[in-house]
């Protein structure tokens, strides 16, 4: 039997050689942020609405900040603190999710991309390119031809990024880049490029143009129910009406609006996503195969140390949102597969988990969608899924669905 390869894929294989470093986190201070534009000017609303936005996570203020830039009135309502669960909780990736791919979220992913570029124009001092190691094993469930065109059609998604492109690196190279690299049936790998965030940071920084723009952003301002009028309660306080209420509360929003009787046609499965920080440092960052079920994890530097994620657990919201034991052991097995000497649990500084709401799925949480969706009941918006990266992509769709 004879097999055609067609040229590109030739191409998306050929090997390059390629070095690189992992870069120290800038420490520019948060005000000097500020005079940074996200976009161009905006076409200020012809009527501007009254408008409240329930939910203070990444998503919650980027849609506060696009709506009050288009001269909206807007109040945000967060039940606790700014940027201080799922959103403070993630990987501390911008990315345009390049195992996505496998589930042929390509409308995402090539969101994602644009999205991931403007955040380091946006705001370098909390996003940059971060270079991404995939090392390539012999007994790996994905071979070197899949990940170099998966790569290939990731290059092609970012269109014209200035970090689109990807290089081969001989295993003899990567073991001299980072000697703790596992050898043993190493053949090589792929670099290429994503980027890492400060998440709470940024978000925060977020908050603080939102406020600029002329949003105000209410804490500790928990929302029981909204109606298709446009009211919103609050715990002892009388209805207040707006004209346009949007729910984007993340984990809790089909919560609040099975609450509040607003039908939904999507529904969400909550997934909680576990990282731990080991008290080691991290030479290289890598995107590699967990040998137990050949999940995607990854290997990160993190304030000085080495972070691990994630994990994909179903679970309710009424459970506590932790990393368990069993979660940072698996997360431990997969950094011993790859790197050397393997770490133990008296090397963890710090466990951390969110709960991810992705759009409901009938099998593996891992295969579930990173899409989100936006419905509208009368004067009632509900926003459900979405990812930190496409914040902004969401958020700009908000003004024609208000008018």
């Amino acid at each position: 039997m004879s097999i055609r390869v067609h040229p590109w894929l030739i191409n998306a294989l050929q090997p390059f050689s390629v070095s690189f470093r992992v870069l120290p986190w800038p420490k520019t201070p948060l005000t000097s942020a500020l005079q940074s534009s996200p976009h161009p000017c905006p076409s200020v609303a012809k009527s501007p609405k009254h408008i409240a936005i329930v939910g203070g996570g990444i998503n919650g203020l980027c849609c506060a900040w696009e709506l009050a830039r288009q001269g909206h009135d807007v109040e945000l309502f967060e039940r606790g603190r700014l940027m201080d669960e799922t959103s403070r909780a993630s990987s501390k990736l911008l990315h345009g999710g390049l195992r996505y791919l496998e589930t042929l979220q390509l409308r995402l992913v090539r969101e994602a991309l644009a999205e991931r570029d403007q955040w380091f124009e946006r705001a370098p001092q909390w996003a940059r390119p971060l270079s991404i190691v995939i090392p390539i094993y012999g007994h790996g469930k994905r071979s070197r031809w899949q990940f170099g065109l998966g790569l290939w059609l990731y290059r092609r998604l970012a269109a014209h990024s200035p970090h689109r492109d990807y290089h081969w690196l001989p295993a003899e190279e990567l073991t001299a880049i980072d000697p703790g690299l596992n050898p043993n049936g190493l053949i090589g790998g792929y670099r290429f490029t994503d980027g890492q965030m400060d998440d709470q940071q940024l978000g925060l920084w977020v908050a603080e143009q939102a406020r600029q723009a002329g949003a105000r952003l209410h804490e500790q301002a928990p929302v029981e129910r909204i109606d298709s009028q446009g009211r919103l309660w609050q715990q002892g306080e009388e209805a207040r009406q707006f004209d346009t209420v949007v729910n984007v509360a993340g984990p809790w929003a089909e919560q609040l609006a099975r609450n509040s009787g607003l039908n939904l046609t999507h529904g969400l499965d909550l997934v909680r996503g576990s990282h731990i920080v080991l008290n080691r440092p991290c030479h290289q960052a890598y995107l590699a195969e967990h040998p137990q079920d050949r999940r995607i994890f990854f290997i990160l530097p993190w304030k000085e140390g080495t972070l691990l994620g994630t994990t994909e657990v179903r679970q309710a919201l009424d459970e506590p949102i932790a990393c368990s034991d069993a979660e940072a052991q698996y997360l431990l097995d997969a950094y011993g597969n790859i790197v050397q000497p393997a770490a133990t649990a008296t090397e963890i500084r710090e466990r951390f988990a969110g709960l991810r709401p992705l759009l409901r799925s009938r099998g593996n949480a891992n295969h579930a969608s990173r899409e989100y969706t936006i419905e509208r009941t009368g004067k009632a918006i509900n926003v459900l899924g979405g990812k930190w990266t496409t914040a902004p992509a969401l958020a700009r769709k908000l003004p024609a669905i208000v008018r």
